[in-house]
């Protein structure tokens, strides 16, 4: 968030599309593009550059080399890196990674339910390497992966949001099948003692519930 939001000011969004159509720029040409200084160029270029969202590499633009060739300019580029943000956070990148897996439709029910329980056994392994307790440990991968959990009456760990909702709502059986999936694998993953059951998702929530490790 802290990246795409150095694009709020109009300057350095103005020289992130620059650099962006003419996929590489140099300070003097971006600062001639926008009719500003070198200097508050050179100056938001490599903010940008810092945070991530350019990539720079050093070249000589006349083309020639040895002595007399002079300083190497200093380019930017868009660097390769992507950035989301979702409030609040999605993620549909799952359900894609899963598609490319192999696994465009229902045809393969117990393949899809594998790769999507080794996603979540992924995330769950993580978990495991944080150490402290098992509860806390689960509800903090689970906050991570965009599932905003919550403690309910009985106990239960109960999720706000659905990171798939706009999938969901589409294809609620398809959807929420991975969705439980995925977190079976999770728990198993940091061995966190928990289980992951569907419940009615109510007008906002998940449609999964964990029942929390002691």
């Amino acid at each position: 968030m802290e990246a795409v939001a150095l694009l709020a000011e109009p300057v350095r969004r103005a020289l992130y599309r620059c650099v962006v159509e003419r996929g590489e720029v140099g300070r003097d040409e971006a600062a001639r593009a926008l009719g500003i200084s070198r200097a508050l160029a050179a100056f938001h270029l490599d903010r940008l550059a810092e945070a991530g969202l350019l990539d720079v590499r050093y070249r000589r633009l006349t083309g020639r080399s040895g002595p007399g060739a002079g300083r190497p300019a200093k380019l930017y580029r868009r660097a390769e890196a992507e950035f989301r943000v979702s409030l609040p956070e999605r993620r549909y990148d799952l359900l894609a990674r899963l598609r490319a897996a192999g696994l465009p439709d229902r045809a393969d029910p117990a393949a899809l339910r594998d790769a999507a329980r080794g996603a979540g056994e992924e995330v769950g392994r993580r978990v495991a390497r944080r150490g402290g307790r098992a509860a806390t440990r689960l509800r903090r991968a689970l906050a991570d992966e965009g599932f905003e959990p919550f403690a309910a009456p009985d106990g239960s760990i109960r999720l706000r949001t659905c990171p798939f909702r706009a999938l969901a709502v589409e294809d609620p059986d398809l959807v929420c099948r991975v969705n439980l999936w995925f977190l079976e694998g999770l728990v198993a993953g940091a061995g966190v003692g928990a289980s992951a059951e569907r419940v009615d998702p109510g007008e906002q929530g998940c449609c999964v519930a964990l029942r929390a490790p002691a």
